[in-house]
């Protein structure tokens, strides 16, 4: 047991009772005499953290799920740049009320930074390629090659903010990218350029949830949805011009698909960027692997895919990669 002496410090003499006493609570001491420190309760609220940004993952990942399969239900219709607009624009105005009921400015400074220009751009990658995606293939492949994301996002996490990635996590990450690679099937009969759609869209929501990281706290989630839609109304337009198509007017059913998607879309929207902006970046995202297991529900009992066998081993690939990565980032994952 340590004590004063072994400390080579004097021990204090006894404060007389006439004499000031100390603060209350201040050097509180264990009965070992060291000071006690803030390190269990730290530990306790990361962890809070980490549970909630789970939560709030799983939450949008189911979200994104159904917004994928109304979106896949709307193009069936409408082409895919229209669809980027219309839901872009439903989605963009939603944000905005729900800003200026907050008090908040739409445009700022910070709106502007770098790592929110950055963030636009990722986003009209991702959501162009997706959207695209979603309309040439099956939904469950596109969710499951969509579910290397955070992988990615772990992997850029370790370089760009010091997150500490053992040599084990950077094996997990290349595991999942072969599960992407499975499922692909370059270099064989069955390979399609299509599927590098989703591969694409992909990396641009992965480098789209880095830059949310990274964007000014000053900007709340309202802020990064409007921004995050209009990039989307953007995609779409650019899209349709460089497509030349025509403007169609949504059916009934086809405009119901497209106002349910933008609602969810923002409620999954809102728990995405909560989730990235809680708890440690390599302990959170692995829980968007969630969206395979709804991704490939939904494709199976709503438009009777029968995902193959590469499709199988590349979702197990991922999912196990995800899982590991999850287990090793508790505890784990703290700036270098």
């Amino acid at each position: 047991m340590r004590t004063w002496r072994d400390a080579g410090v004097a021990k204090p003499a006894a404060t007389p009772d006439h004499g000031p006493r100390p603060k209350e609570g201040a050097g509180k001491r264990h009965r070992s005499g060291l000071q006690e420190g803030p390190s269990v309760k730290t530990i306790v609220a990361d962890h809070r953290q980490n549970l909630l940004g789970g939560a709030c993952m799983i939450g949008s990942m189911a979200g994104f799920a159904v917004e994928d399969t109304l979106i896949k239900a709307a193009s069936e219709t409408l082409p895919p740049g229209q669809i980027l607009m219309l839901f872009g624009l439903g989605g963009a105005l939603l944000f905005a009320g729900l800003t200026r009921l907050g008090g908040q400015r739409l445009v700022s400074a910070d709106a502007v930074s770098r790592p929110m220009l950055l963030r636009v751009l990722f986003e009209v990658a991702g959501r162009l390629f997706y959207v695209l995606a979603l309309a040439l293939i099956p939904l469950s492949t596109a969710t499951v090659i969509l579910q290397a994301t955070p992988l990615l996002v772990v992997a850029g996490a370790a370089v760009l903010f010091g997150e500490r990635v053992g040599w084990r996590r950077w094996a997990a990450i290349l595991l999942g990218m072969t599960g992407v690679l499975v499922i692909v099937k370059p270099g064989t009969d069955e390979f399609s350029l299509l599927s590098v759609l989703a591969v694409l869209g992909m990396i641009g929501f992965a480098g789209r949830d880095l830059a949310s990281r990274a964007a000014p706290r000053s900007l709340s989630t309202s802020i990064l949805g409007v921004y995050g839609f209009l990039a989307a109304l953007a995609a779409g337009a650019i899209f349709s011009l460089l497509q030349g198509t025509r403007f169609i007017l949504p059916d009934p059913e086809a405009a119901m698909c497209l106002l349910g998607a933008v609602l969810v879309g923002v409620a999954a929207y809102g728990l995405l960027m909560r989730a990235m902006r809680t708890g440690d970046v390599s302990a959170v995202t692995p829980f968007r692997y969630t969206r395979l297991l709804f991704g490939i529900g939904l494709g199976v009992a709503l438009f009777g895919e029968r995902p193959g066998a590469a499709t199988l081993v590349g979702s197990a690939l991922i999912l196990v990669s995800g899982l590991f990565i999850l287990w090793r980032g508790t505890g784990t994952a703290k700036p270098r």
